[in-house]
């Protein structure tokens, strides 16, 4: 079945074959300090460009500015196909402007993953799930990438492959692989890193909002325990990050949000009261657009929706290890 919970902005673009790659001893132990820099360059770079997502024949395109200005940082991206949608963020507060709708959705981000900044930074935990490759290089966008993959250790994981820019650490193009099938893609087709960009080019002044609905998506952070739900065993390499309650588009109450890593891939579970007047759950497996999966079950008149960027084994995993405490 077919469900709408997509990843907004990802992208694909042609490269040429990659050169030799290195001895696995030495690659596994640079490729780690890679993945650093992949987490630290987008806070510390301004860039502006566009990029392209692929993912099961599906293609869009969408341009982002970043602007750092000491310890500030802002960011406009606008999707260029389809439903017009444009995101601005001033450090953790967020604005997302609808106009086919005519709504304004504000929210306070509790974590970062919008390309190219799709990594938090990286623990020793990586190495116990993944091994590390340095794969040689290749040119995109016009920028010299140093090629990096992380190759699952177990069938729980997805692989990735990771193009980044040699001089700055930006990410330029990211793939999730399944085996040897690409599973969806992100890359810069055009981009510019370094550049001055002016206050202008990411104010949010020249859209006219009168008469649209303003729509706060409010997140209360909850400290371990709050929520009455816990969870059982894990699949290897995965922890929580975080619990919390969270007021979603569409929905009329708050909704109890876990949120679980392995340091590369992130699962949520979302977990709503079945109302009597609601249509009663459907349970079973959902596909998404790309690596996202969906897994729903109910429990104790309970919507239990697992949704993350794993193999459909893992997400019923997860799903599965939910319980309420007594």
């Amino acid at each position: 079945m077919k469900n709408p919970v997509l990843p907004v902005f990802l992208l694909f673009v042609l490269t040429f074959q990659a050169v030799g790659a290195e001895p696995n001893t030495q690659s596994h132990a640079r490729a780690y300090d890679w993945l650093q820099r992949i987490a630290e360059a987008p806070r510390q770079q301004n860039y502006h460009g566009t990029f392209v997502y692929y993912a099961d024949g599906h293609i869009e395109t969408s341009q982002i500015t970043h602007r750092v200005d000491h310890d500030d940082e802002y960011d406009k991206i606008e999707v260029l196909d389809g439903m017009a949608r444009i995101v601005y963020r001033y450090n953790d507060e967020m604005k997302c402007y609808m106009p086919g709708s005519k709504k304004v959705y504000t929210e306070t981000r509790w974590f970062r993953k919008f390309f190219p900044d799709l990594l938090p930074h990286p623990t020793e935990r990586i190495r116990d799930n993944y091994n590390m490759e340095i794969d040689g290089q290749e040119r995109i966008a016009g920028y010299d990438a140093q090629i990096i993959k992380l190759i699952p250790k177990d069938n729980l994981r997805y692989g990735h492959k990771f193009w980044i820019d040699i001089d700055s650490g930006l990410l330029l193009k990211a793939a999730v692989i399944d085996k040897e099938d690409i599973v969806e893609q992100y890359a810069f087709a055009q981009l510019k890193i370094g550049k001055d960009i002016d206050e202008e080019s990411l104010s949010t002044e020249s859209i006219s909002t009168q008469n649209w609905k303003q729509v706060d998506l409010t997140t209360v952070h909850l400290d371990e325990g709050e929520l009455k739900w816990r969870l059982g065993e894990l699949p290897a390499g995965f922890e929580k990050l975080a619990e919390m309650r969270r007021k979603l588009a569409g929905k009329s109450t708050m909704i109890d949000h876990i949120v679980l890593s392995d340091d590369i891939a992130t699962v949520s579970i979302f977990i709503e009261p079945v109302k009597t007047d609601d249509t009663p759950p459907v349970p079973g497996f959902y596909s998404s657009r790309g690596a996202i999966n969906i897994y729903v079950r109910e429990l104790e008149n309970n919507k239990i929706t697992t949704v993350g960027e794993v193999p459909l084994n893992t997400i019923k995993l997860i799903g599965d290890a939910v319980f309420a405490q007594q």
